[in-house]
């Protein structure tokens, strides 16, 4: 094959192939057309759920003992005897007794203060006895003298007057003096004087305690106490505050606390007792002291936080309830007023400046609000919304009134 052969050869097969190249080309398919996608931004919306009844002030507080005593011996002496309730943890009843002194001492001086009083009786009758005697003689040289002789007083210490009166005296005297040796006989031992806790406890037999001397710490088991922290505002919203008294039963205003144990919680109903008369200087909050009625009875388990109520009973496990321990950190709600109409949104839907981001018409409307109660997840408010109204959760950063909004349903709580 000659040199001008071959370039013909490949000329042509270069030109088949771009011609087969360009045919293949235009048989393929045109590219579809797409609209450009839409610029209206997805807002994540929820519905606003009308609020209806009283409205829950939350809290937290530590709990404390309603009543706390330092048990202290009033005398000196000697520990011969320790109730084995008398320790830590130990429950006592009232007028249980706890620990008892060595009282040879205050036995011996009763007795000593028994027998001064016996001694000192028979002075009072002999002085009597002889007062009579002297009444009797004097009323006799009255009547041998007559009427017609000038009357003649007799002196108080001729009729032994005086010597009665001393009589008396010294018995009374004893008599206190056998009452202050029986006083100090009964302090030798030491009575629970309610029902409560040993909290502490730093006494044994043997041990040698002064009077005064703190030797344990016991509180009252019929109630605790916590003490809750809350804002003016919040303040504002418990029901007759202000006209509560300190034990009034008539004046209650209903309160549950409730406290984690293990991996559940657990409630307690309780009530506000009162609240304190001044503000705390350092947080600028109102002191109000809720009281919990029987704590060691046991809680009732609840769900979640407190924000959820629910019963469940003892749980799936039988754990059974726990007390309400002194110390113990919880979560109070007390319940509040009741406003009228409100409504009840999430708290990531709460703007900046008390404001709600609500959608009206596929169009966003900046609604202000005001603001009545925050818990940890909910806020209740008052404002120009409707019943299920979407408002905003996420999705948006910046919002304008009027513009334009998809929604799509928000996520779980």
């Amino acid at each position: 094959m000659s040199r001008l052969t071959g370039y013909v050869l490949a000329v042509a097969i270069l030109l088949g192939s771009v011609g087969i190249a360009y045919f293949m080309i235009s048989l393929r398919p045109a590219p579809a057309r797409r609209e450009p996608p839409s610029r209206i931004p997805f807002a994540i919306t929820e519905p606003a759920a009308p609020g209806a009844g009283a409205i829950p002030v939350y809290g937290a507080g530590t709990v404390r003992p309603r009543a706390q005593i330092a048990v202290a011996a009033e005398i000196s002496g000697r520990v011969v005897w320790v109730s084995p309730a008398f320790q830590t943890g130990g429950r006592v009843h009232p007028g249980q007794l706890l620990f008892r002194l060595d009282d040879a001492d205050h036995r011996h001086r009763v007795e000593r203060a028994r027998a001064v009083i016996v001694g000192q009786e028979v002075e009072l009758l002999k002085v009597e006895e002889e007062a009579r005697l002297a009444r009797d003689q004097y009323e006799r040289f009255r009547r041998r003298r007559g009427d017609a002789a000038p009357a003649v007083d007799a002196g108080p210490l001729a009729l032994w007057e005086p010597q009665v009166a001393a009589a008396r005296a010294a018995v009374d005297r004893d008599r206190v003096a056998l009452a202050e040796a029986e006083l100090g006989l009964s302090r030798t031992q030491v009575h629970a004087p309610f029902a409560g806790v040993v909290r502490t406890e730093s006494i044994d037999v043997g041990q040698f305690v002064v009077a005064g001397q703190t030797v344990g710490q016991v509180y009252a088991a019929d109630a605790v106490e916590v003490v809750v922290p809350v804002a003016d505002a919040d303040a504002a919203l418990i029901p007759g505050l202000w006209d509560l008294r300190a034990g009034d039963a008539d004046r209650r205003v209903a309160a549950r606390v409730v406290a984690d144990y293990g991996r559940a919680d657990y409630a307690w109903e309780g009530y506000v007792d009162r609240v304190e008369a001044a503000l705390d200087e350092a947080t600028r909050t109102l002191d109000v002291i809720v009281r919990v009625p029987d704590p060691f009875l046991g809680g009732v388990r609840v769900e979640g936080h407190v924000d959820s109520v629910a019963d469940t009973g003892t749980g799936a496990d039988g754990s059974q309830s726990p007390p309400l321990l002194v110390g113990k950190f919880v979560d109070v709600e007390i319940e509040g007023l009741t406003p009228g109409p409100y409504f009840k949104v999430r708290r990531r839907a709460l703007r900046p400046g008390n404001e709600v981001w609500a959608v009206r018409d596929d169009a966003l409307t900046i609604v202000p609000v005001r603001v009545l109660q925050r818990s940890d997840d909910d806020v209740y408010l008052i404002g120009a919304l409707y019943a299920g109204q979407p408002v905003v959760m996420g999705g948006i950063e910046i919002a304008t009134e009027g513009m334009a909004v998809r929604m799509t349903a928000g996520g779980e709580r």
